[in-house]
């Protein structure tokens, strides 16, 4: 990953061959084979980055499936650890480090009976094969053959995973009670009188190739129909049977993964994959109380400006005036248009280095819209051709305030989600580390940096866009202290629900929403703010080094040269650039 600066001469390359230049060769080596193994494990993926070894698969969803990637993973952990670190140049052995934990991630998450809880209320394996044409090329006949393939198996995909849940039940590591509420349709929402209306038919929604003849495409979109109506009609009929007699019977009562058997290790294991630190839960907790009360401090001053008595008074202003909210879908993705070609804008303000795949806008399918977050971005494939997404939710809209779109937009367009993760598809790694690389805390952590960055730019140019980023920045910090609470103090959801309600301005389907992700996805909820307080502290400490010297834009471009890493890697790493940023200027 990083490069520590070698100031040699050529006349001194030629003098001397490096003792680590196999060392070098043998792990660029196994990455590739350990990369090679992934992509057939996951073919989908594959196809996504333009690779059709695979064209017409879909994976393997079951149990024994995961057992034999922990146990490849084991053999590739004992080819690595016989490669000498000390013969690896710097680069080789971030690489090495960065290979070795996602093994030993694999192998020790397949240790946990946890590893059966096969969907969250963000997402799961039927929402999933719904939006599988997303990131899949259409740009020739075999590319709708080899989807319409794929189509044709998902009840297969829906069998395996069924099982799957059924061993989760037997075990009790099933999802909590509370989560589940409206479960159902995002089940039946993928059933439509009109197979064609459906989302698993949209690629045949949009206009036909030219290297495709008009016969044969109506043939196969014939196809995809008749697959969609007695393939996979029948099939989410049969989860959604399964579902309410058996599964949501068997939901868990309490809302903590330490309730479960084995379950206060396995949060142990999910804060350390999630935020690649060796906090404690306990810890944690306690970060978080101190950012709520400091963010709480900034928000008392911002209501002040407003001209507000109180914190509390200008938060119910905002989340009870109409002019705030809007009364279409349409006039909600216009609003986040303008404020994302506004940001675009900017953007030369903040970096030296630009991705060249854009990004598109589209709103949350209706199915899922009601019980997930306000937004979220899905990433491109430059190789195929695919451009990212960013995604708004328009449901309840009397929920989804005006104010709260700047902060929303940096963080999962520009110069947040998008940015860096298109930025990581074009540097010089391997291919491992482009795509398979995507570390929590460093992806989210970023995401959250990104919407400080609006102060920046001018983007929060009134007291209520400053509040909304305020009360973001609160969202994160809360998450520290509820998920903490949840997995790890006993919280209950209600307990969740009134500190989140107190401390932030978000309104209460974004709160329900959130808690019910926390809940149903323990861990993944740290990553945000432990990942922007580092990227904050390495920032002042790169303007106290360098001084007069520091430059915002190439701090940025620096923190983002090396995609995504763990954050002592990310520390060492912008460590490296304040000493050869000194030697330079």
């Amino acid at each position: 990953m990083h490069k520590r600066l070698l100031f040699v001469t050529a006349a001194a390359l030629a003098w001397t061959t490096p003792a680590w230049a196999d060392a070098n060769a043998d792990l660029k080596t196994l990455v590739d084979s350990y990369w090679s193994d992934v992509l057939k494990e996951s073919p989908i993926m594959a196809s996504s980055l333009g690779i059709d070894l695979y064209a017409n698969e879909v994976g393997d969803f079951s149990l024994a499936a995961s057992d034999r990637r922990a146990a490849n993973a084991a053999l590739f952990l004992e080819k690595l650890q016989a490669i000498p670190r000390d013969h690896l140049d710097t680069a080789s052995r971030v690489e090495a480090g960065i290979l070795e934990r996602s093994l030993n991630s694999t192998i020790e998450g397949n240790r946990f009976g946890q590893r059966a809880i096969n969907f969250t209320t963000y997402s799961s394996w039927h929402q999933n094969f719904a939006g599988l044409s997303n990131n899949l090329p259409f740009k020739t006949k075999a590319d709708f053959e080899s989807y319409n393939a794929r189509l044709a198996q998902y009840a297969k995909v829906n069998d395996q995973n069924i099982e799957v849940a059924n061993t989760a039940i037997k075990g009790r590591f099933t999802q909590p009670c509370e989560t589940l509420n409206g479960f159902e349709a995002t089940i039946t929402g993928l059933i439509t009188t009109d197979p064609r209306a459906s989302r698993h038919f949209s690629p045949y929604s949009q206009a036909r190739p030219e290297s495709i003849d008009a016969a044969e495409f109506d043939a196969l979109a014939s196809d995809a129909s008749r697959i969609i109506e007695t393939i996979i009609y029948p099939a989410l009929r049969k989860q959604l049977d399964w579902y309410v007699t058996s599964y949501k019977p068997a939901c868990a009562k309490e809302p903590g993964i330490s309730a479960q058997p084995g379950g206060a290790q396995y949060y142990d294991f999910r804060i350390r994959e999630e935020t690649t630190t060796a906090l404690t839960a306990e810890e944690i907790h306690k970060i978080g109380l101190a950012e709520v009360a400091r963010i709480r401090s900034e928000m008392v001053e911002v209501a002040k400006k407003a001209g507000f008595a109180s914190r509390e008074a200008f938060i119910l202003h905002l989340r009870t005036d109409p002019q705030y909210y809007a009364r279409t879908p349409e006039e909600l993705m216009e609003k986040s248009a303008r404020i994302a070609k506004f940001i675009d804008g900017k953007m030369p303000l903040l970096f030296h280095k630009m991705a060249r795949l854009p990004y598109g806008l589209r709103e949350i399918p209706k199915e899922t819209a009601e019980g997930t977050t306000t937004a979220y971005y899905n990433p491109g494939s430059p190789e195929v051709g695919i451009s990212g997404t960013y995604y708004v939710n328009t449901s309840k809209l009397d929920q989804r305030p005006f104010w709260e779109i700047p902060a929303l937009t940096m963080h999962e367009a520009v110069p947040g989600h998008h940015h860096q993760i298109a930025l990581q598809q074009e540097l010089p790694l391997s291919d491992f580390r482009k795509n398979g690389a995507f570390f929590t805390a460093f992806v989210e952590g970023w995401g959250l940096y990104s919407e400080r960055l609006g102060l920046e730019i001018g983007l929060y140019d009134t007291p209520e866009k400053d509040m909304g980023r305020l009360s973001y920045e609160m969202w994160r910090a809360c998450r520290l202290v509820v998920d903490t609470g949840i997995h790890a103090k006993g919280w209950s959801k209600q307990q969740a629900i009134a500190f989140m309600t107190d401390n932030s301005a978000l309104s209460a389907a974004n709160i329900e929403a959130e808690i019910n992700r926390y809940i149903s996805w323990p861990g993944q909820a740290l990553a945000y703010k432990l990942g922007e307080l580092k990227i904050r502290e390495l920032r002042a400490l790169a303007a106290k080094e360098l001084g007069p010297k520091f430059e915002l834009a190439a701090f940025h471009d620096a923190v983002l040269g090396q995609g995504a890493v763990p954050l002592n890697v990310l520390e060492n790493q912008i460590k490296d650039w304040i000493e050869a940023e000194k030697a330079r200027r």
